[in-house]
């Protein structure tokens, strides 16, 4: 028995010999992100959708003095359920209105368009924000009727929605980054809340590192008949829309069409998917949004930072921008019994999963090189920004790397914090697509950051 006992402990040495390296590669699963899920309440959900249908129509030309009805109502609910939400919070969650006059195609007269906003101050570096969204808006068919009942259950109740019970999930714990839950308006008559909520957040230095907009996350039945509870879409852009020339001749002979921080976002909420929302699959789409329209992360992408749209993989377009009506006995509207709100709570939770991810990474990797050409090995070097604080939250670095035709990364290499460089031995530059991630000390993780400008998250922000 001793005998047995010796060699155990010697081939335990040698184990630790031998893999060392891996013992300071903390878990890939992080335990209370399990925790967070469970805490998403689809009885919550139901609830504040059924509140905000039953403001009638909340059209962003509709009544603004009303305390029962029209869009005016609407958003003080909302203000007024993020400020009961922050009493109990154990993060610092600040509520206010930002607001901007807009007029267009679809608002014929200068008219406020006012977004409400809850911000979830990070404690180790306040100006690196994500962002979740919903939109607060609804409309029938007529785009100027701000008159006749919209109810708008699932665009975007559902959303608006999913983003207050995020707030509630999430600030019970305190993050190193900023997480902002924004109820965004008048996205229906040109996206024009996200436009004054992404000019507000370049005027205060926000550096913004990735928005999820949930646009419709309630519905699982196709105008096609098909009813499937099980996936959602990730809507992400390929190449960032501020590229400057330099920058495209830069990515034509590098790569990186379609590794911009938009779309490594996409492959982390993929990647979250699959290890902590049980039964859901993540469809990424390489495209901005669906064929011919627009979404509310737009305008984020725009002024030139990550933004993806997440939601429900089957459309019904007999509930989407309907009158109230039915015709030869199809239902038309956008009515409450359309929403399943199972998968409301499952796509929120997929959500929150990924916004603690990101608020609880350290420093994203920045100034990411690759270096290799005519070489057997491949060497990525990279920086990070931040301050003594935020280096006690930084376990290490991940490398990852996959091959040029796949969807998602697969092959990583852990190395440790003070580590600014890796040599991949006998992985040829030429046949991969590389990229490096920040690890926390309990395992959550920023999104891949691919090397050059097309994929640097920092630049986006500052740009």
């Amino acid at each position: 028995m001793k005998k047995l006992t010796s060699v155990a402990v010697a081939l335990g040495l040698l184990s630790s010999a031998v893999f060392a390296d891996q013992h300071i590669d903390p878990p890939q699963e992080v335990q209370r992100l399990h925790g967070f899920v469970k805490a998403v309440s689809a009885e919550r959900i139901k609830t504040d959708i059924t509140k905000l249908v039953g403001f009638g129509t909340r059209h962003s030309l509709s009544d603004t003095k009303s305390d029962t009805r029209g869009i005016g109502a609407a958003r003080r609910w909302i203000e007024a359920e993020f400020k009961r939400i922050a009493k109990g919070c154990e993060a610092q969650l600040d509520v206010y209105t930002v607001s901007g006059m807009a007029q267009g195609r679809r608002i014929p007269e200068p008219t406020e368009i006012v977004n409400v906003i809850a911000v979830q101050r990070g404690i180790l570096d306040p100006n690196r924000v994500v962002m979740m969204s919903g939109d607060i808006d609804s409309r029938i068919s007529d785009p100027l009727n701000g008159t006749d009942d919209s109810p708008g259950a699932n665009d975007n109740a559902s959303g608006m929605a999913g983003t207050i019970e995020a707030a509630r999930v999430l600030c019970k714990t305190k993050f190193p980054g900023t997480i902002v839950y924004a109820g965004l308006s008048g996205e229906e008559q040109g996206l024009y809340g996200g436009k004054i909520l992404a000019d507000y957040a370049k005027e205060q230095g926000w550096r913004v590192m990735g928005v999820i907009n949930n646009d419709m996350i309630g519905n699982i039945e196709g105008i096609s008949g098909v009813i499937n509870n099980t996936t959602a879409r990730v809507f992400s852009e390929g190449t960032r829309y501020a590229e400057t020339e330099k920058e495209a001749l830069q990515r034509r002979y590098s790569g990186g069409e379609i590794d911009s921080p938009s779309r490594n976002i996409a492959r982390l909420i993929d990647r979250m998917a699959d290890d902590y929302i049980p039964n859901l699959d993540v469809m990424m789409v390489y495209r901005l949004d669906r064929f011919g329209r627009g979404g509310h992360h737009r305008p984020f992408n725009e002024a030139g930072w990550p933004g993806v749209r997440i939601m429900e993989t089957n459309e019904n377009y007999n509930r989407q921008h309907q009158d109230l009506r039915t015709e030869n006995g199809i239902a038309y509207g956008d009515t409450l019994d359309g929403v399943n709100f199972k998968y409301a709570a499952k796509l929120t939770a997929l959500n929150v999963v990924t916004l603690a991810s990101m608020a609880g990474a350290p420093p994203f990797p920045a100034e990411v090189t690759l270096h290799g050409a005519v070489k057997p090995s491949t060497t990525i070097k990279w920086h990070v920004r931040g301050d003594e604080r935020e280096a006690a939250n930084l376990k290490g670095f991940r490398i990852y790397w996959r091959l040029t035709t796949d969807a998602q990364w697969r092959w990583s290499h852990f190395v440790p914090a003070d580590a600014r460089e890796h040599t991949l031995e006998n992985v040829v530059i030429d046949n991969y697509f590389f990229g490096v991630a920040s690890v926390a000390n309990d395992g959550l993780e920023s999104p891949v950051v691919f090397p050059g400008p097309m994929g640097a998250f920092e630049l986006a922000a500052t740009e």
